[in-house]
Order: C-alpha cells, then sequence, then structure tokens
C-alpha cells in the first residue's frame, strides 16, 4: 500500500500522518509512507486544501484530519 500525507508540514499535517500510521499497524497493513510538501506535486493531485491522505494514488480525504479509527474505516 502506497501512502502519501500531502501538506506543508504544519501541525495538522503531521497529525494527520500519525493517526494514518496508527490506524495502518492496528490493521496489520504493510505499507510505504511519504509526506509529500512540495505543492506542485500536491495541486497534481487535484488537492485544494491540506492536509490530504492519498492512498495508491486515490485522494481519500482533504482539508480535515481524522483519528486512527475513522482511517481504519475508509481503508477497509
Amino acid at each position: 500500500m502506497n501512502v502519501k500525507i500531502l501538506g506543508g508540514g504544519c501541525a495538522k499535517c503531521n497529525k494527520l500522518e500519525k493517526n494514518t500510521i496508527e490506524a495502518l499497524n492496528q490493521m496489520g497493513k504493510e505499507y510505504e509512507i511519504e509526506h509529500v510538501t512540495d505543492f506542485a506535486e500536491i495541486t497534481k493531485f487535484g488537492v485544494m486544501s491540506t492536509p490530504a491522505l492519498v492512498v495508491d494514488e486515490k485522494v481519500l480525504i482533504s482539508g480535515k484530519v481524522l483519528n486512527a479509527s475513522k482511517i481504519r474505516e475508509l481503508l477497509k
């Protein structure tokens, strides 16, 4: 599973990354995670507000921080 957190490195972006890692670990998923801070790269995903969660090149959420249990629901 390829996971990307899109955002400039703000507190919300870091919190989304932490919650995503927690959710993936709870699910026992194997993953590669990348924090994308380059706004030119972020716009390629069509994301207008960060933070955003991208899994296997598909944007799952943008503009909000979900807790680990909500992220687990999205990943099922």
